[in-house]
């Protein structure tokens, strides 16, 4: 798939997240507004900073798929991760609000505390089966482009749906006669948000900072690179992340009496091998060296 057809593809679902998230947010609101519950009220503004979230991804996938440049000569790959930190970042200061507010309704407003109305459970039901529907429509997409800033608005949208389950609990707990478990319940969807946002943190430091690939995939190269003809061994292959693609570099041995032609050759088939049976390899340099001489 090329550049443009995935970046339409992420662009149409970031469309509908937006306005998904704008309703379900005006929602929340109101359920939690008319019906006296904090932890809608904190669900409600975790939603509207799905939101944000999601310009930040289109913003960071616009710039990725740029072509090469003069002055960013191997591509701009890295702002999709750049856009997932400025995300992981805003979720965790979203996060941080929800438990403030849980804490301080718990430490200084414990007798002004109410038990929810139906509203806000009934918010909290549709918010928990539309969330979870978005997660998999986003992880979906995700996938299909391999698009590490859309997966994590994916799992944000996961985390919401986890936070919706947390002021389900919550609510129901209150109008059971408890209503402290409607705030407890806020301090619950922080702590799912603070995970959510580590995640999405890690995964983009590491395609920042030159990690390698997973050792499965890694081990699907080399199989591929032996089984080429003239290939006699692999003294070494390295591979770093760069966005959502990576780089390989590979030094093969290979019969040190042919032509630098006949060599050449051997290292063209090893490049174009890989970038047609790994799709998310972005480019492969192969060095080869000459084999040692059969032992007389």
């Amino acid at each position: 798939m090329d550049v443009k057809e995935s970046k339409k593809i992420a662009m149409h679902i970031s469309n509908v997240s937006i306005v998904i998230n704008v309703v379900l947010s005006a929602l929340k609101v109101i359920a939690g507004v008319f019906a006296h519950s904090s932890a809608m009220i904190s669900d409600a503004v975790h939603s509207l900073s799905d939101v944000f979230s999601t310009f930040v991804v289109m913003i960071g996938i616009h710039i990725s798929s740029k072509d090469s440049d003069k002055d960013h000569q191997y591509g701009h790959e890295r702002y999709e991760s750049v856009a997932s930190i400025i995300l992981a970042t805003m979720l965790g200061l979203t996060g941080a609000g929800i438990g403030y507010a849980g804490i301080k309704a718990i430490l200084y407003g414990a007798d002004e505390l109410k038990a929810p109305g139906m509203l806000a459970l009934l918010a909290a039901v549709i918010s928990i089966i539309v969330k979870e529907l978005m997660f998999w429509y986003t992880k979906a997409g995700a996938e299909k482009i391999n698009s590490g800033a859309l997966m994590a608005d994916a799992w944000h949208h996961r985390s919401d749906a986890l936070s919706s389950v947390g002021s389900l609990i919550g609510i129901g707990a209150a109008r059971l006669g408890y209503p402290i478990f409607d705030p407890i319940a806020s301090i619950v969807i922080c702590l799912f948000i603070f995970k959510a946002a580590f995640d999405i943190y890690k995964d983009a430091v590491n395609k920042m900072v030159d990690a390698s690939v997973d050792e499965e995939t890694l081990e699907q190269i080399r199989e591929v690179i032996a089984k080429q003809e003239g290939v006699l061994g692999i003294d070494e292959i390295r591979t770093r992340l760069f966005g959502s693609r990576y780089y390989v570099d590979v030094e093969i041995s290979a019969d040190g009496n042919q032509t630098l032609w006949q060599a050449h050759a051997i290292a063209e088939k090893v490049h174009d091998i890989i970038e047609e049976q790994f799709r998310d390899a972005k480019h492969v340099m192969v060095h080869v060296n000459p084999a040692e001489p059969p032992m007389e």
